[in-house]
């Protein structure tokens, strides 16, 4: 799993590991049981996640923030019915301040348009490509590869299966909620089944994680062509789901979607001192203190289950994972501390930014999935490349 390192790799490792004691106590407590803390417990956690924090690069943070809530402004305002920004602010503004004078005058029309119509969709892109980021980023610091993403241990094809399964069986038990709940559990089942076929010795390996993920999906994609073929008159409500979309989304689905993603993110930056240390390889982060087993999978299924409860509520989304590390490490450089949180602001942006231009700036409307691949795919091709080239020098 590990790879060897350098000098240059121990002295980062001596700068992060500065104050690591107490951390590494905690973190290990928090990997046994998560759920046995008592107060001060908690208090010393979140001391570390806000430590962590101030290891960010506020700069970068603080323009990404600004970026941002411009962009969730501007798409907005955007779409079949324009509505101007500064009349988008006064109804945020009104909304969360319960102030309605500051839309008095103003077409009835249009607070409606924002947060029953449009808002619920926007903050769903934005929250779904954030996990889909940082799950990225993690998926790549455990696994030591530069081509992982969210979806190497086939959690999209176990939630593509759950999900062609419920409209294929016209399960509608719980609404609209029927497909995204099967899609999660699909997604779930498949991850644990890919850790339980990866595990040796006690341990899993990335070689054996990410072969176990793609003979997994492989059978499942088999499935998915099977119910396809069978699926009649409903294959294009499938075939629709499989490419991905935000739209019809509302309010519960931002609940959701920020109660996994915010969970993920703060487990994530508790352990971004471990996930840097183990970027030098087991037998290294060992000798500094690291847990790597518990660790390990701790991560792994953190990821694996905000990468899930993302594609439950908007369908396969590629390449957000796998874009947005490699572009925020060129600004940020590898510790995690930094690129964890500028990841999950890229993220936002950039999958923001594409589900605005195929709802707003199109002609007619493409689903989300297929512009994220047009622009995920070339760049695939070139991290690739790189790393070959890399290889053979």
């Amino acid at each position: 799993m590990g790879r060897p390192f350098k000098g240059s790799d121990v002295r980062f490792a001596i700068k992060i590991a500065a104050g690591w004691h107490n951390a590494n106590v905690l973190s290990h407590a928090f990997a046994n049981n998560i759920f046995s803390y008592t107060i001060n417990e908690m208090r010393s956690i979140f001391k570390i996640i806000s430590n962590q924090f101030r290891e960010a690069t506020v700069p970068q943070i603080f323009l990404l923030a600004v970026i941002l809530c411009g962009t969730i402004v501007a798409s907005t305002a955007m779409g079949y019915i324009k509505l101007p920004a500064a009349d988008v602010i006064k109804i945020i503004m009104s909304k969360l301040s319960g102030r309605l004078s500051l839309i008095d005058g103003m077409d009835k029309l249009f607070p409606v348009v924002v947060f029953d119509v449009r808002l619920p969709r926007i903050l769903t892109a934005a929250l779904v490509g954030s996990g889909l980021a940082i799950s990225g980023v993690v998926f790549q610091g455990i696994l030591l590869n530069p081509l992982a993403d969210p979806y190497t241990l086939g959690v999209s094809a176990g939630a593509a299966f759950g999900a062609s399964l419920a409209i294929l069986l016209n399960i509608g038990f719980m609404g609209t909620a029927s497909v995204p709940l099967f899609a999660f559990i699909g997604a779930v089942a498949t991850l644990f089944f890919v850790m339980y076929l990866s595990e040796s010795g006690g341990g899993v390996s990335s070689t054996n994680l990410i072969l176990s993920g793609i003979i997994v999906a492989a059978i499942l994609s088999a499935g998915i062509s099977f119910i396809k073929y069978i699926a009649d008159e409903q294959v294009a409500v499938i075939i629709f789901w499989l490419m991905g979309s935000f739209g019809s989304k509302t309010w519960t689905d931002v609940g959701l979607t920020f109660l996994f993603v915010g969970c993920g993110f703060l487990i994530f930056m508790f352990f971004a001192r471990d996930l840097n240390l183990m970027s030098l390889g087991d037998r290294a982060a060992s000798s500094l203190g690291v847990d790597t087993k518990k660790v390990t999978l701790t991560l792994l299924v953190t990821a694996s289950m905000v990468a899930a409860i993302c594609v439950s509520v908007s369908g396969i989304i590629g390449f957000v994972g796998l874009l947005v590390p490699h572009m925020m490490r060129l600004l940020t450089g590898p510790d995690n501390r930094r690129l964890i949180p500028i990841s999950f602001l890229a993220g936002s942006i950039l999958l923001l930014t594409a589900d605005t231009i195929t709802r707003a700036v199109l002609p007619s409307e493409i689903p989300i999935g297929v512009l994220t691949a047009l622009i995920g795919g070339p760049f695939f091709c070139y991290i690739f490349r790189k790393q070959q080239k890399t290889r053979n020098q």
